[in-house]
């Protein structure tokens, strides 16, 4: 497979597979569509030597995983001893994502609500960071941080200068293409952060139906049908050199959805 388009190799995530299949068949499935890939949540119950069994069979990618306790016990909690799970999770996910090949673990830094504010946020989003990055340069996989709705580091030039206060090799973003444009422009996200982005996430947004319908409804529609500029986002990948992962991250399903979804990511990346 050629690498000269930015989105140059395709995955999904483990829970949008909803067919009651085994390990085994679960990643066949995945390579059966042509996915080049599967990124699985951790830390999490499956058996190491099914999955790596598994993933060799189909031959196919596990390229990262995501972490499944940021949301549970986030990085920024007011309770040291959650976010000491947190901490503690993550470097589980670390060594999981190590286990399967994968080079990156997607971490939400924190979370601002009512008895956390920006500025708590920010601090003990950099404590944590700082306390997991010795482990991520130890094991070799690098903490990629991703943008989501948690009224968190809400503009490019600030996710870029949190992570340029550390100058580790091992952080990087996990960018989230539908998840900006609720407050901005993903080309201008992409310029901000240019080599600092590690992976992509590719979710779909309308504009039209978040001020008709309210926030969440802009999601509610399929890639290539909202209101993101693909080809420009496909530009400005291409102007900041990237050439790696975008991964699926929408509603899943049986073998015909996910199948469906496959197309529409092949056509949103040839752009």
């Amino acid at each position: 497979m050629t690498l000269s388009r930015p989105m140059a190799k395709t995955s999904l995530k483990w829970s949008m597979i909803e067919e009651d299949l085994s390990i085994a068949d679960k990643f066949q499935l995945v390579a059966d569509l042509g996915f080049d890939g599967v990124e699985l949540d951790a830390p999490n119950d499956l058996p190491l030597d099914e999955v790596l069994a598994a993933r060799d069979a189909a031959g196919i990618a596990i390229p990262g995983v995501v972490n499944s306790a940021h949301w549970k016990v986030p990085l920024t909690d007011p309770d040291p001893a959650v976010r000491d799970a947190c901490v503690a999770a993550t470097i589980v996910a670390l060594q999981n994502a190590k286990a399967y090949g994968a080079d990156t673990v997607l971490l939400v830094p924190g979370v601002v609500k009512g008895e956390t504010s920006y500025a708590q946020a920010y601090d003990r989003a950099v404590e944590g960071i700082d306390r997991l990055l010795p482990h991520a340069e130890e094991i070799g996989v690098s903490l990629a941080l991703e943008n989501v709705w948690n009224d968190f580091l809400l503009s490019p030039l600030e996710a870029a200068h949190l992570i340029d206060g550390f100058d580790s090799p091992r952080l990087g973003w996990y960018f989230d293409i539908g998840n900006v444009m609720r407050y901005g422009r993903p080309s201008d996200w992409i310029e901000a952060l240019g080599s600092r982005i590690l992976k992509l996430d590719a979710k779909e947004y309308s504009l039209t139906r978040m001020n008709a319908e309210g926030p969440w409804k802009g999601f509610e529609v399929e890639l290539g049908e909202g209101d993101i500029d693909w080809a420009g986002v496909n530009r400005a990948l291409n102007a900041i050199g990237y050439s790696g992962w975008v991964s699926a991250e929408v509603p899943g399903g049986n073998r015909q959805r996910l199948a469906d979804i496959k197309q529409r990511l092949d056509r949103i990346v040839s752009l």
